[in-house]
């Protein structure tokens, strides 16, 4: 980088860059050689960070088309296309995704499609393969593979480390086993099994410092607090149904309804009849606001036509009245919600 912005060091200018909207970058690097190589260089990211215009967008891949994910970018309402996930696995889903360092992460997943490692195509596969999206760079990259290949497992987040646990193998076999990533050294590292194990998909998410693993069916949590206790089972009597964390409390959708979920007790927060018809969408939380994302309106007894959907629908949940309000829909993807996360950059 030199001369970025005439009269200024190139470390001035950079934190000048850095507070445009990052949906602007890719016609500041028409500016000239120079200010593509600073937009995309990781001293970018840092400015950003230090200077306080970091950006929460959330990430979403979808059914259709293919191994396609978009960015949505809440503060302007408008979609960013990213590449097509450059795995050699057709129709990738049931995967972990994640984000951390200002990058986003495609782990494992499952397939029906042919196996491309064997050929096989009896059944269900499971993939160990991991993919990292680099936003700034706006490219893909293969990192070390899991332990074990899995899908429908749990996978987040904890103090930088990426921790996946439970799921199945091919063939549909369930695991217990639990393993850890570290992004920097892109190095994989056991850590202590479940309790048990189920036959159904799990979850995970943070809360308070602490990793939960839901499993679709049981009430039962199973919680880590540190690496080196190993998990605890706990019953907290949570409903069953989609989930979001929104500023550190869990939101689940259960009957038509949003529910605020604490460990012993649960209350109503707004009505979301509306989507009892709507399947196969992802909610997510952003901010202090609850986002349902895409799905299917399923067939009914007066019509067996299925609609994908690319809607978007926002419930703000931090002020005294919930509302909901509609959102610029996906402009790419749509049905079915095969992942969803937030990316800080």
């Amino acid at each position: 980088m030199s001369g970025l912005i005439e009269g200024l060091p190139d470390a001035v200018a950079l934190r000048c860059i850095a507070r445009v909207p990052f949906y602007l970058y890719p016609k500041l690097e028409l500016v000239s050689h120079s200010w593509r190589a600073a937009i995309r260089s990781s001293e970018l990211f840092k400015a950003r960070q230090e200077v306080g215009s970091a950006e929460e967008l959330l990430c979403v891949c979808a059914y259709d088309p293919e191994n396609l994910w978009q960015m949505y970018d809440p503060l302007h309402d408008l979609w960013i296309t990213l590449p097509v996930l450059p795995s050699k696995v057709r129709h990738l889903a049931h995967f972990g995704v994640v984000s951390t360092g200002g990058k986003l992460f495609v782990l494992g997943g499952g397939s029906d499609d042919v196996d491309p490692l064997t050929g096989d195509q009896d059944g269900r596969f499971a993939t160990d393969e991991v993919w990292s999206y680099d936003p700034i760079m706006r490219r893909w990259a293969q990192r070390a593979s899991m332990i074990l290949p899995r899908a429908m497992f749990a996978c987040c987040v904890l103090k930088g480390k990426i921790i996946v646990a439970g799921g199945f193998t091919s063939c549909r076999e369930s695991i217990s086993q639990a393993e850890m990533y570290d992004p920097e050294k892109d190095v994989w590292t056991p850590i202590p099994d479940l309790h048990c194990t189920h036959n159904s998909a799990c979850s995970g998410f943070v809360i308070g410092g602490k990793v939960h693993v839901l499993h679709k069916g049981l009430s039962t949590v199973q919680v880590l607090d540190h690496i080196g206790s190993g998990w605890k089972v706990e019953d907290y009597g949570w409903l069953q149904g989609p989930t979001a964390v929104v500023q550190g409390a869990l939101y689940v959708m259960s009957h038509g309804l949003i529910v605020k979920q604490e460990k012993k007790a649960s209350k109503v927060v707004v009505s979301a009849s509306e989507f009892r018809r709507r399947i196969g969408f992802a909610m997510t939380g952003l901010r202090d606001e609850i986002y349902v994302i895409g799905g299917v309106i399923g067939p009914d007894r007066f019509n067996w036509d299925i609609k994908p959907m690319s809607d978007v629908d926002i419930l703000t949940v931090g002020g005294d009245r919930p509302t909901w309000r509609e959102a610029a829909p996906m402009t790419k993807c749509r049905g079915t919600i095969f992942g969803c996360t937030q990316l800080r950059i």
